[in-house]
This record gives C-alpha cells, structure tokens and sequence, in this order.
C-alpha cells in the first residue's frame, strides 16, 4: 500500500544554501526535496513537499492533508519555539507528524530548547542536516506499516 506523505518548511528555510551556512549547510530546499523525493522512490511512497513563511499558511497546509495524506513531516523552523496554532493544528487533524531541525536546537540559543510542536509529534529529529529528512522519511514509513 503506497502511502503520501506531506513535508512541509517552514519561515527562512527557503533561503537554504545562502542562509547561515555555518549553521544550516549549503544544501538547498530544492536539493533536499529531490532527496526525499529519491528516498520515498525507493520505500515506495509519494512525497508533497511545501513551503511557507507564514503561519496561518502552513496551519492550512496541515488540516488540508486531512484524507490526502498519512503523516507529515514538519520542520516549522522559527515557528517550533512560538506556535500554539500549529501544535493545535496537528493534534486537531490526527496525522502522525514528525518535527525536524536541520541543527541541533539544543545546542543552540536557550529560547530554541522549547518546543510547542513536540507536544503534539510521533517524534522529533534534529541535527542531521539534510539527512534528518531521510531518516524522518524511514521513521514515519516504518510506523506507518507497523499496523498494516
């Protein structure tokens, strides 16, 4: 059974590349979907990546995935520390979410250790970079097919 996922970025990931290299690489949003569009080839599931700056956006983003997708993987990015609405949006569509962080936020600025959206996730990948997505993508596939 071919499941779809939605991976969904959040504000200034759409400056990848460019942005803070130091601490975000120079891989790109374009480079890191076409790796997740790579890996869910070879799991055999289908990949929506999206974008967004703006909050309300990507809350709409999430109870749209109602009936179209099972799970969603979310790196919300500024949007982790400071969004009720999404960490609401999530519990109220009932999509097992992953939360991803391209850094390790908890090695980093105190106000980035707090979390609304892990309230709400299956779980929570940060510091691999542009490999967090991969691994993200296995996590979610495999409990996906834990009950099939």
């Amino acid at each position: 059974m071919e499941h779809a996922l939605l991976i969904l970025n959040g504000p200034n990931l759409n400056l990848l590349g460019t942005r803070q290299p130091e601490v975000y690489g120079t891989t790109t949003l374009a480079d890191i979907e076409e790796l997740c569009q790579q890996k869910a080839k070879t799991l055999g599931v289908s990949v929506t990546c999206a974008q967004s700056n703006h909050e309300g956006a990507l809350v709409d983003l999430i109870h749209d995935a109602r009936g179209q997708y099972a799970g969603i993987i979310l790196n919300a990015g500024a949007y982790t520390h400071t969004s009720i609405a999404l960490l609401d949006a999530i519990a109220s569509v009932e999509i097992p979410t992953i939360e991803l962080h391209l850094s390790n936020v908890h090695a980093r600025e105190e106000f980035r250790h707090t979390s609304y959206i892990a309230k709400a996730a299956l779980g929570i990948i940060c510091g691999f970079g542009a490999q967090g997505y991969v691994l993200a993508i296995d996590a979610l596939v495999a409990h996906l097919n834990k009950d099939t």
